[in-house]
């Protein structure tokens, strides 16, 4: 792999030029990587014996401890304060503490419940979300082995300094940013840092070359990437937040930006609290003229404004997601955040690492082929044996090429010599007894493998390898690379048996056999998932730090067409609107550092898009927090699961799609009650701002209003149990606001108008207006005022409850689609409970009376009449002004 690769995360320095202690950690692990070893070692006043324990413990001090800052947590009175600032438990809290001013005792209590009940039950179920992702445990091992006093030891990886010499074998996590002292066939995994995720072979040679970037060094490994193989020692230069890795999660410390989520219920919460301070000042003022009573005014406009208020929001806010998040929770997703799950559903862009996403996260190889592209058995022959007698550590590669083929290497041949791999050389030989001879067989990177041959061979014949045709000898390396696949040649030489030692002047006027090709490969089920997104209406973009051949296969594989092929560096190079342009024309983005990546989902949320960022990488970690939706895998590093707002226990965009449906479902059943509350709450109080004017006593008593509201809000309760048709979640559905408030304007009026009907049915009919066309005692004024409140009551409570059956779906209710058996069951409950009321023990202490039978003949009428009605008019509202 080229090293100039690494060049692609350069721009990391860039977002931390402000920086400069940071850059200058930098600067010092280049230079100390620049000198020899012996040098480096006594710039940090080390040895190959290691610190003692005197200056080990004298270093924690003056550095601190080895590890990265967390983001932020709240501590629970910080959390419950960002709770109560919501607008509507401010709301709540104003209309609590004016209530128990004016010795309302019981209207106090009922809205200190729902205060109570709305902040404690969303912080319980968040902390519950909280303690499940850290269960999940961490993935970076807590412990390495370093030199102290010329012996090894075993420590703490918070208890590395700089100076320290770390012993790296197969496995072990890279504790610290450090410089490679001894390597023997040292690979080292970078794929959390880079994204890369090919291994990288690294050495202790000294960087002669100007580098722009501590990645682009061969001799240094960082904190947060694995050894995949080998063994080698390194000097500890730069720990904690000193490290690469450290300065970008530096970065997630800082406040999260406003999600789409945040932003639709603040947005509707404050359209609620405009409209219910100008009706509650309204009917204030209206009742206090018209009755002449301030006190029961500022009693009922209280009222009222409870009424108004959708105080069940949080609450149906937090059993939806709740829900969702046990739901999700099944299908092996973990909801951390509990808004991100509505975030999740409406999700109409989906960013997405390549690596273990699209792919599997493995090497295999895929092509054994000769110069011309024929697929080979004697190339495939000479990598397995290349890869089977070779006697150090075996890479990925290596066995890769052994899980392909099941050969009998040891029956045929027998291993006469070996020349290992080096990086001046990148190629490796070893020298088996084969078929009477004594045959060399070089492995390694393609130019260097043509340096050393002379001749080709194709089938059995063998051609003199001249100038003239080196480079038609070139398109199918090519060719493979174009396709995706890393290439490695294969050549061979055969010496007579008396050779028995062997150096690498002996890797020369070898025979070129052909190549072996290798690729990431895509995942299974990757198409399918694709596919089942797009039909979602989810588009996906795909960024990678990775080179385009490579992903361009992939995206072919998966079935992503790929409109252009964009890089880092040309996206670096564009203004502000060809960038704007290019992230919204084109989905496949590739050589990016983890800056772009931010900015890339940064510039898709101002362009209007709900993006969800899927990675695992600390390269991830900056853009997953910018998302609306961060996720990642549970064995993501740490970093990256800080900043996700849902961790995946499989690695899956099948489980994507699930949970992007299940949060559809959940906020389709949120926009139920947000219409219904919006509509009846603007219906019922455009009723009482009438009847409180043309009525000679209040329209509804205060306890009433609160009693109705209170049972409305318990009918509410099944909505997230409810069933939610299948058109509602074919789309990615956003917030509007806008059209909420068109479906209140339109919805609303046809409530208020069963509402004056019911008061000309109560007022002629059953001759309330008694009360002021007849001389009739206080005592029967006061009987005909409690059977015009309870009537009212009664009616108010019935139609806004049944109602809600018609508004949950845009087909003909009842028939075409039924609500779910708890919200059937919690609405016709509380039907009931609101006709038992006027007769039952509580009747006097909420000031109703009995209603006659021909009430409910009337009432039966109105809700028939209302029900159709609402349906023909949502119907035309939904096409004429649609359903977002």
């Amino acid at each position: 792999m080229n090293r100039g690769f690494f060049s692609k995360i350069s721009d990391v320095r860039a977002q931390l030029i402000s920086q400069r202690l940071m850059s200058e950690h930098e600067r010092r692990l280049i230079e100390l990587c620049s000198i020899p070893i012996n040098s480096a070692l006594f710039a940090l006043n080390s040895s190959f014996q290691g610190l003692n324990e005197k200056e080990a413990e004298e270093r924690l001090d003056e550095y601190g401890p080895n590890e990265l800052s967390h983001l932020r947590r709240l501590g629970f009175w910080a959390d419950i304060y960002r709770r109560i600032k919501s607008p509507l438990i401010i709301q709540l809290l104003i209309i609590a503490v004016v209530s128990a001013l004016i010795g309302e005792i019981k209207s106090t209590g009922i809205v200190s419940a729902m205060i109570f009940l709305s902040i404690g039950l969303s912080y319980i179920l968040d902390k519950r979300s909280s303690k499940a992702v850290e269960a999940l445990g961490k993935r970076v091992q807590s412990r390495s082995y370093v030199i102290r006093d010329g012996k090894g030891k075993e420590v703490k990886i918070s208890e590395i300094v700089p100076g320290d010499i770390v012993i790296l074998q197969t496995g072990s996590v890279i504790p610290a940013d450090l410089r490679i002292i001894s390597a023997k066939d040292f690979f080292v995994s970078e794929s959390a840092l880079t994204g890369e995720s090919l291994p990288l072979e690294k050495s202790a040679v000294n960087t002669t070359e100007p580098v722009q970037s501590a990645l682009e060094l061969p001799n240094a490994c960082f904190l947060g990437t694995s050894v995949t193989s080998g063994v080698a020692r390194g000097l500890v230069v730069n720990t904690g937040e000193r490290t690469l890795f450290g300065a970008i999660a530096e970065r997630l410390s800082e406040d999260r930006e406003e999600t789409s989520f945040d932003k639709g219920i603040r947005s509707f919460t404050w359209l609620m609290v405009r409209f219910m301070v100008v009706m509650v000042f309204i009917v204030f003022f209206i009742v206090g003229f018209t009755k002449g009573n301030w006190v029961d005014a500022l009693l009922f406009g209280l009222s009222v404004a409870v009424g108004l208020t959708p105080e069940m929001l949080p609450t149906i806010v937090t059993v939806n997601l709740a829900k969702g998040a046990l739901n999700m929770a099944k299908k092996k997703v973990i909801v951390k955040s509990l808004p991100s799950i509505q975030n999740f559903g409406a999700i109409d862009t989906l960013c997405t690492d390549k690596t273990g996403t699209l792919t599997q996260d493995k090497v295999v190889l895929e092509r054994h082929v000769d110069i011309l592209g024929h697929t080979s058995e004697d190339v495939l022959n000479y990598a397995y044996l290349n890869s089977y007698f070779q006697t150090g550590l075996r890479n990925l590669i290596d066995r890769a090429v052994i899980e392909y083929a099941d050969l009998d290497a040891e029956q045929n041949c027998k291993l006469i010599d070996e020349l290992p791999f080096d990086f001046q050389r990148r190629r490796m030989s070893i020298v088996v007894d084969y078929e009477g001879d004594h045959v060399l067989i070089c492995k390694g990177a393609v130019e260097e493998i043509y340096a050393c041959c002379s001749s080709y061979q194709i089938g059995e014949e063998i051609y003199p390898l001249i100038d003239m045709i080196r480079f038609d000898l070139f398109e199918e390396v090519e060719r493979l690379n174009r396709d995706g696949f890393r290439v490695l040649g294969i050549a061979y030489r055969e010496f007579p048996r008396t050779k028995t030692v062997f150096s690498v002047d002996d890797e020369k006027d070898l025979i070129l056999l052909g190549y072996i090709a290798f690729f990431d490969p895509p995942k299974v089920y990757a198409s399918e998932a694709i596919g089942l997104l797009k039909k979602a209406g989810v588009d996906v973009k795909v960024l990678t730090g990775d080179n385009g051949f490579v992903t361009e296969k992939i995206c072919r594989d998966v079935g992503i067409h790929v409109t252009r092929i964009v890089t880092g560096s040309e996206l670096s190079e564009m203004s502000g609107e060809e960038f704007s342009r290019a992230i919204e024309e084109n989905n496949v983005f590739v050589k990016l550092t983890p800056l772009q990546k931010e900015k890339i989902v940064a510039e898709l949320r101002k362009n209007g898009h709900i993006v969800g960022f899927m990675g695992d990488g600390i390269n991830d970690a900056p853009a997953m927090k910018a998302a609306d939706v961060g996720i990642s895998v549970d064995s993501a590093v740490d970093v990256a699961k800080e900043s996700a707002d849902i961790i995946l226990l499989e690695k899956s965009l099948l489980v994507l799609e699930e949970g992007i449906m299940e949060g559809r479902r959940i906020f389709a059943n949120m926009l139920k009650y947000i219409r219904m509350a919006a509509s009846s709450n603007f219906g019922n109080m455009f009723s009482v701002l009438g009847a409180s004017y043309i009525l000679p006593f209040l329209p509804m008593r205060p306890v009433q209003i609160l009693m109705n509201n209170l049972l409305y809000d318990f009918s509410q309760t099944g909505i997230p149990m409810d069933n939610v048709d299948e058109e509602l979640i074919s789309r990615p559905v956003k917030w509007n606001v806008e059209n909420i408030k068109r479906f209140m304007l339109f919805i609303g009026p046809i409530s208020s108008l069963f509402d004056y009907l019911t008061f000309g049915l109560m007022w002629f009919v059953f001759k309330c207006n008694a009360f002021v066309t007849e001389e009739i005692s206080l005592v029967e004024k006061g009987m005909l005022e409690k059977l015009f409140q309870t009537g009212w009551f009664v009616e108010s409570l019935l139609t806004q409850t049944m109602i809600v059956h018609v508004i949950r779906t845009r087909r003909i209710p009842f028939i075409e689609s039924r609500a779910s058996l708890h919200m059937t069951v919690t609405t016709l409950l509380i039907m009931l409970i609101g006709a038992w009321l006027p007769y039952s023990p509580f009747a006097v202490h909420l000031g109703m009376v009995p209603l006659p039978a021909l009430y409910w003949v009337w009432i039966i009428a109105f809700l028939i009449a209302y029900a159709v009605l609402t349906s023909i008019v949502k119907n035309w509202f939904f096409k004429r002004f649609g359903g977002d």
